[in-house]
């Protein structure tokens, strides 16, 4: 062996000694620490974001709010805590604030653990990421949306809806490290499903955006032949001749849109 080689293993035993012996790796302790340190940031996250959304409140709305957020405090009961969460993430919505909204709707689904309360805070917090004016909003409600979603698929492994939303949340904030993951994720879905009307409609609404009309067109027609009296598939054809330049389609599927809307 070579002094080089020499060189490598003995550094990589002395790498390897100061890992198993130069820290403490307990387990559960290091688990706890993260996840306190996880927690901490998450706090750290919603109080500022609160904050900030507080001082953009008129004095009457922050007058609303704060009488709700007391009434909050004093509930008693987890049925109760729930309506008063509900109030508050109605009106945080109303407000122009989605991903407040999605905190409280979070916290329901955190007491009731249902797939419908986790698929209320995943959405809500997905409207918080399309909305958002700021990188901080933005990852924060992406990061909460992906959660939210996950424990609904967990509840229910067989709703279609659920995994579409994950792989949305994926197009509207792609992993740095996974860009195409979103996307991927509906290719894999239609490929086991290829009549799944949800899937070739975003598929192709997806098509359309990144300039792909072709590939629109063949994934929304494939949809119509299924659902002929769904608009929103219609008013997308449309769209997407348009990106051809089709303009006798164009008007054929304004028309169908427009008369299926009504």
């Amino acid at each position: 062996m070579s002094k080089l080689q020499l060189s490598i293993v003995s550094g990589a035993i002395l790498l390897l000694a100061v890992l198993l012996f130069g820290f403490n790796t307990k387990p559960g302790k290091q688990t706890a620490i993260n996840k306190s340190r996880a927690l901490k940031a998450e706090s750290t996250d919603i109080n500022s974001l609160l904050t900030n959304a507080r001082e953009k409140l008129s004095a009457n709305e922050a007058t609303t709010i704060l009488l709700q957020e007391q009434s909050l405090s004093e509930a008693t009961s987890d049925s109760v805590r729930i309506g008063k969460m509900e109030q508050l993430s109605k009106k945080w919505f109303d407000l122009g604030h989605p991903e407040i909204a999605g905190h409280y709707a979070e916290s329901i689904a955190d007491i009731t653990n249902t797939e419908e309360a986790w698929a209320i805070s995943g959405t809500t917090y997905a409207i918080g990421v399309q909305r958002a004016t700021t990188e901080k909003v933005r990852t924060y409600c992406s990061g909460r949306a992906v959660k939210a979603f996950q424990n609904a698929i967990s509840l229910n492994p067989d709703e279609t809806a659920h995994k579409v939303n994950l792989a949305l949340c994926y197009t509207d904030n792609p992993p740095k490290d996974n860009p195409m993951k979103g996307i991927l994720m509906l290719v894999d879905m239609n490929k086991k499903d290829p009549e799944n009307v949800m899937v070739l409609t975003q598929l192709g609404r997806l098509a359309i955006k990144t300039g792909q009309f072709e590939k629109a067109v063949q994934r929304l027609e494939q949809a119509a032949k299924v659902e002929s009296t769904n608009a929103k598939i219609f008013c997308l054809l449309a769209d997407a001749y348009k990106g051809l330049k089709n303009e006798v389609k164009v008007t054929e599927n304004q028309q169908k849109c427009i008369a299926l809307a009504n």
